[in-house]
């Protein structure tokens, strides 16, 4: 096979850390080729030096068999070479259609019909015209993906595509670049999901703490050998017992309709759910159904109020016009999706980012910072969380975006809520610390708080939650005990399969 893509000797130095050390490998015509490893092993390091944000300090990158230097991504993008970043790269202010003609040449019509068509054909849902600042993380993710095949690379990267579409779209995406593949596109592919690996990919090279440590063929390994190969050690399963069915509520919902300011949000329809004391209650659904919309209703960002109509209830007490601090006041904690701008501010270190929602927990006195004990919540956090960084006054944005996850989540976890409420804990995490989040939420869980999670992942939700909604358009289904249910039925319900379902099991 021909050679597309070489790297011989590649390091990259930053005055913390050695992000690659060393790194050789080779990309092959029509070939899909898996990067590997944990959250700070490097990948997104080097997939950068590839895409010509950042310079390599020592080694050579061939291209079709030239040393070239890729000085920045639009001379990356002239070679042939696309990207999907993890951290997305949108101009929120603009839509959907702008955003992409500024790196694909067309008339907004003409782009706009591409788009759609291309949506269509990968199974990425998202309209041309809507406002990027209305889309959640999953619909960014799609955007991201859209604009890179319309610029017909002979290379693509792709970082964790999968995580924003149904169990049934996975394979046609997996069609669709197995037929890229053909057509004589190589894919660089990152993922944590060892049986997509497996399932798609050719080769994959594994890097541990910015060195290579192999390269293998997948379908010669097991997810275990392969998870095992990355983090150096087996990785738990995480069991836990069935939920007492009559703890106290600690979230109720009753009946909640709203419509958002936003003309391309969507519109919340009759929703009504409970969480209680000492059990773990999941949210399924596509990214864009209504979850980013009932989030910021239950976190107090978007207050219940005319003509928005319902209820929604903390320990029994209306909240629904409370802002966010008195919520957390009454043992409330929150992880939103977004790790930049809501879970953490880029610009502040991580010692202030501890400070801003653990403010209640003695890191003030009389209204001043006691500096020792913010610094010693994030050394805490850092430590205990494994949070791969420069220490507590490493700023928030200079983390990779799976360890800046740990430490968010690890922060809300430590703060001991009476009620939990998560949203993609694990996006972006890789398998060994997503497995570690998992069984401490059942630790909190047995230790009696209530847990509230919405994911997309059909995987982290039958291994932890006690109880399932689904969300499609709006509409929350009726509630499934975990264990009576299979992804083959959550599946089709992420699809609307629940709303005219005369099966539906309530609990």
């Amino acid at each position: 096979m021909t050679e597309i893509l070489k790297l011989e000797g590649i390091s990259k130095i930053y005055p913390s850390v050695i992000a690659n050390d060393n790194i050789t490998l080779s990309i092959n015509e029509g070939e899909i080729h898996a990067v590997l490893g944990e959250n700070g092993a490097g990948k997104s390091t080097l997939m950068k030096l590839i895409y010509g944000v950042s310079q390599p300090d020592q080694g050579t990158i061939h291209w079709r068999g030239k040393a070239v230097r890729v000085k920045n991504p639009a001379h990356a993008r002239a070679l042939g070479i696309g990207m999907v970043f993890q951290h997305f790269s949108l101009f929120e202010s603009m839509t959907v259609v702008q955003n992409i003609s500024l790196a694909v040449p067309g008339s907004l019509s003409e782009l706009s019909q591409a788009i759609t068509k291309t949506a269509e054909s990968f199974g990425l849902p998202v309209s041309p015209d809507t406002l990027v600042n209305s889309l959640s993380v999953g619909e960014r993710q799609r955007v991201e993906i859209i604009r890179c095949i319309l610029q017909k690379p002979k290379l693509l990267i792709m970082d964790e595509p999968t995580s924003v579409l149904p169990p049934q779209g996975v394979e046609m995406l997996f069609d669709t670049l197995r037929q890229l593949a053909a057509d004589g596109c190589s894919i660089l592919y990152i993922s944590h999901k060892m049986d997509e690996i497996r399932a798609l990919c050719d080769r994959a090279t594994i890097l541990r703490d910015g060195k290579l440590i192999d390269t293998v063929y997948p379908q010669q390994e097991t997810s275990q050998t392969l998870a095992k190969l990355m983090i150096g050690r087996d990785i738990p399963h995480a069991t836990h017992e069935i939920a007492s069915p009559d703890g106290p509520i600690k979230l109720q919902i009753e009946q909640l309709e709203h419509t958002p300011k936003d003309p391309f949000g969507t519109i919340l329809k009759s929703v009504s759910l409970q969480v209680r004391s000492a059990e773990i209650v999941g949210i399924a659904g596509v990214s864009g159904n209504g979850q980013n919309e009932l989030m910021r209703m239950i976190s107090g960002e978007t207050l219940l109020k005319a003509p928005s109509t319902g209820s929604i209830t903390i320990k029994g007490l209306p909240v629904g016009r409370l802002n966010p601090v008195k919520r957390r006041r009454l043992g409330f904690a929150f992880v939103p999706e977004e790790r930049l701008g809501r879970g953490a501010v880029p610009d502040l270190n991580l010692a202030y980012n501890s400070l801003l929602t653990g403010i209640e927990k003695g890191l003030t006195r009389v209204g001043f910072i006691r500096f020792g004990k913010m610094k010693a919540m994030a050394d805490e956090c850092i430590a205990h969380n494994d949070v791969r960084c420069g220490g507590n006054a490493a700023l928030a944005s200079s983390l990779s975006g799976g360890n800046l996850q740990k430490f968010i989540v690890g922060r809300e976890m430590a703060l001991a809520p009476e009620l939990l409420v998560l949203s993609q804990p694990t996006w972006g995490v890789d398998v060994g610390a997503a497995a570690d989040i998992r069984q401490a939420l059942i630790t909190l869980r047995d230790a009696g708080t209530a847990i509230l999670l919405v994911s997309e992942e059909l995987e982290e939700l039958f291994e932890v939650t006690d109880r399932l909604y689904v969300m499609f358009d709006g509409h929350l289904s009726d509630t499934l005990a975990t264990r009576s249910t299979d992804a083959a039925q959550i599946g089709q319900w992420m699809t609307g399969a629940f709303l005219s379902s005369t099966q539906a099991t309530g609990v």
